[in-house]
């Protein structure tokens, strides 16, 4: 996958396909036939599962902070913590890109499948000391941030690598926004399974007491380790890191090597103006939605209510995210328009919302039905952009890798998450200025998209080079 050759003058690979006319004018080979194959829906399915997972582990806390509160003595700035683990570990993306670059898909992914196993795991251990115990929590959320940079990284280069020209804007929406809906899976399950503190058993009306608190916790984090270490084995039997055809002539054309392609993304002013219209508002939302449950608790809104409005508000985002990305691949060229209109209706709904929790102040109506309604469509807005994002990125600086290119937004993105959720270990008391952060990371966004200049040049090779 790196550049062929250890010269530095090596700058660019060597391409799997050429067009017919190169072939006609040199003595190169005749071109290979692309071709699509079923099993792409098998990795494209693995590789969501992992993501899935991913982000119920990252999110695990966040949603059940008060149950944790009384079973493990966490407060607001632990929470906070073991939510800024995932951004923490992207501090070494460019390993992970590399090794992506060098030695495929695979390699990475099973790499970043360990670390969840091994992170799930280490987590799981039933200590009585509850103070090594903390610390074995820590230690397994990071080793779960370790896998970000892949899980959350590397779904445009899966459908590059896969999927034909129509499909690839959805396939890169399910392989990115699966992390996006194992988060929203832990705002349900976790409420669902965890019973919260001061509250008494349904069936016998006894109260909850912290052992048992502490042993649904347990049960879940079991459950969770179970699923990974199945996944980590599906990898481990059968996972290519490319098909024996190309799905497409951009999948199998030269590309630019490792270091080029660091030195294309840094010196394109476009490229940087795109990457943090992306980065803003998903890594301000990221950190904003790791501690709903803390932002919601001034309104009176309760954990399980909290959770089930960051639950809908995430899978709505999804789900609509996969059907714009449907939308885009049967209106090819319209990538900026969409992303215009999503971060409008994000900029409107993040408004709102903040407005709507300082109703004391500017007299607006607060109900549930406005919380619920505003805080949705925030995230429904907001995170069915990223796979828009992935795929105007990947055109805009074309023929840097998929991969690198997404590492990079990604890892600013967990840059802006980690530095919001560093200021709220301290700054935990009133956390109403994050509302603020998300408002103003949405017009921010907005303001770049609508002065930035889009081209299509992957597209371009597609539609126009015949094969």
């Amino acid at each position: 996958m790196g550049a062929a050759g250890s010269s530095s003058e090596a700058a660019e690979r060597e391409p799997l396909l050429v067009p017919s006319h190169a072939a006609a004018d040199s003595d190169a080979p005749p071109p290979v036939r692309s071709r699509v194959y079923g099993r792409r829906w098998l990795v494209l399915g693995l590789f969501s599962l992992l993501g899935f997972m991913q982000g119920a582990v990252w999110n695990f806390w966040g949603p059940i902070q008060g149950s944790a509160a009384r079973a493990f003595g966490f407060r607001s700035s632990d929470i906070a913590l073991l939510v800024l683990w995932g951004p923490v570990g992207f501090l070494p993306w460019i390993l992970f890109m590399w090794l992506m670059d060098k030695r495929g898909l695979r390699a990475a992914l099973l790499l970043s499948a360990f670390f969840m196993l091994l992170g799930s795991a280490l987590r799981s251990v039933p200590l009585a000391e509850q103070p090594l115990r903390r610390w074995l929590i820590h230690g397994g959320h990071f080793l779960n941030g370790l896998a970000g940079p892949t899980i959350m990284s590397a779904g445009p280069f899966l459908s590059t690598t896969w999927f034909a020209p129509d499909q690839r804007a959805t396939a890169t929406a399910v392989a990115s926004l699966f992390s996006y809906l194992g988060s929203a899976a832990s705002f349900v399950v976790g409420p669902l399974a965890v019973p919260a503190p001061n509250r008494t058993w349904a069936a016998t009306g006894a109260p909850v007491t912290d052992d048992s608190i502490r042993d649904r916790i347990q049960l879940v984090m079991y459950a969770e380790l179970s699923v990974i270490a199945v996944l980590f084995a599906a990898v481990l039997l059968y996972f290519p890191s490319r098909p024996p055809m190309p799905p497409s002539v951009a999948a199998a054309s030269q590309r630019l090597s490792y270091r080029s392609s660091i030195c294309r993304l840094l010196s394109n002013l476009r490229f940087l103006m795109l990457a943090l219209a992306y980065a803003v508002p998903s890594g301000v939302i990221a950190g904003w939605a790791g501690v709903l449950d803390l932002v919601l608790t001034p309104a009176k809104v309760s954990q399980v209510d909290a959770g089930w409005i960051g639950f809908w508000s995430t899978v709505g985002g999804c789900v609509f995210g996969v059907a714009m990305a449907r939308f885009a691949d049967s209106i090819r060229g319209m990538l900026k328009l969409i992303l215009v209109l999503m971060l409008a209706g994000a900029s409107l709904s993040s408004t709102w919302f903040t407005l709507t929790c300082l109703s004391s102040f500017t007299h607006l109506p607060s109900t549930a039905a406005i919380l619920y309604t505003s805080c949705i469509l925030v995230g429904i807005f907001i995170n069915s952009s990223v796979p828009i994002f992935f795929e105007l990125l990947i055109e805009t600086v074309y023929p840097v890798p998929e991969g690198i290119t997404c590492g990079v937004v990604t890892f600013l993105g967990n840059l802006v998450s980690g530095t919001l959720l560093v200021f709220l270990t301290f700054y935990s008391t009133d956390v109403s200025w994050l509302n603020w952060c998300l408002t103003g990371s949405c017009l921010f966004s907005l303001v770049l998209i609508l002065f930035f200049r889009e081209s299509y040049d992957r597209l371009y090779l597609d539609v126009f080079v015949a094969v």
